[in-house]
């Protein structure tokens, strides 16, 4: 019963130092540059961090099952693309968004399948989806940006829901459904077990296949969903869009409590990672500190949160 208890104590401060960390960086950030305070500056944050935050629940997902996704950034990239490419040649925009959507969808789908079925480690097989996605990217753009789209797509990136930037109200209603999904359905329990222990899971009865490949598939949602309010922020299909995205979502997610050994992680976590990542990048961009030395910290930042996540679990 006391040993109980200290896990639920330690459990509880857990949650408690993601929050000091957060609220550190804002004052922190604050103090050295007041114009990070400005409602401007403000929206950009959330403009910024929805995007990371969106495909970081897709990768959250991943982690849980003890497994990982390299892909997510190329997909990202790959699906803004299609969408602007679609809505150039004068399909509706949201016939346009959905169909990008669908391709992301299936490269997820994908990896799930070649993952479970052909026994190829998660690290390999999204690794070479990442290269296949973003080499489609360079051969359909000639690594040239996409332009001349509809103004009313513009509104999906930088537009404004009761004075809330669309993307925000967008990561919100992904966030609610994911956090639904993980913490109430059969599947968002299967999710955990099968991190937690695949051949008790197996044992158990659940569908360890037909769960690794929904769960990559859903990676593939998200990491769509991102990419073209990614491309409506950037009002254009960049062939560069969603470089290293992977990466800050990893990392939104491990700095949110997402064990990388699987088992362990809680959405809200991520989407309070991502804000830290934001901040930090925001208030580096501010201070003028050039963009090299931003992925050194990124880099930092990553090996530091997955390093204290072993240790933990060491413990």
């Amino acid at each position: 019963m006391n040993e109980k208890v200290k896990k639920e104590r330690k459990w509880n401060w857990n949650d408690f130092a993601i929050l000091i960390i957060l609220v550190v960086l804002i004052v922190i950030m604050a103090i050295i540059n007041p114009v990070f305070l400005t409602l401007n500056n403000i929206m950009n944050i959330a403009r910024q961090v929805s995007i990371v935050a969106i495909a970081g629940i897709g990768m959250t997902y991943v982690l849980i099952s003890a497994e990982i996704d390299l892909s997510v950034g190329s997909l990202v990239g790959l699906t803004g693309v299609i969408a602007a490419m679609a809505m150039k040649e004068g399909m509706p925009i949201a016939v346009a968004c959905l169909l990008a959507i669908a391709v992301s969808v299936f490269c997820g789908f994908m990896n799930g399948v070649i993952h479970t079925y052909v026994k190829i480690p998660s690290f390999i097989v999204t690794m070479g989806m990442m290269n296949i996605a973003r080499g489609a990217v360079l051969v359909l753009t000639n690594s040239y940006p996409v332009t001349g789209l509809p103004e009313e797509f513009k509104m999906l990136g930088r537009g404004y829901m009761l004075g809330i930037p669309i993307p925000v109200v967008l990561m919100f209603a992904c966030y609610i459904i994911g956090y639904f999904v993980l913490k109430y359905m059969k599947f968002g329990r299967s999710i955990y077990a099968i991190g937690g222990n695949i051949e008790a899971a197996r044992l158990s009865g659940i569908s360890v296949s037909k769960n690794k490949v929904l769960i990559h598939t859903i990676c593939g949602l998200t990491a769509g969903i991102a990419g073209v309010v990614l491309a409506a922020r950037l009002f254009s299909g960049q062939p560069s869009a969603g470089n290293g995205m992977e990466l800050d979502a990893i990392a939104a997610a491990v700095i949110g409590g997402t064990s990388t050994a699987g088992g362990k992680g809680r959405l809200w976590g991520t989407l309070l990672g991502a804000l830290i990542l934001g901040i930090i990048t925001n208030g580096m961009n501010l201070m003028n500190i050039s963009t090299n030395w931003q992925y050194i910290m990124q880099g930092a930042i990553i090996i530091v949160a997955v390093g204290l996540d072993r240790i933990k679990n060491n413990d």
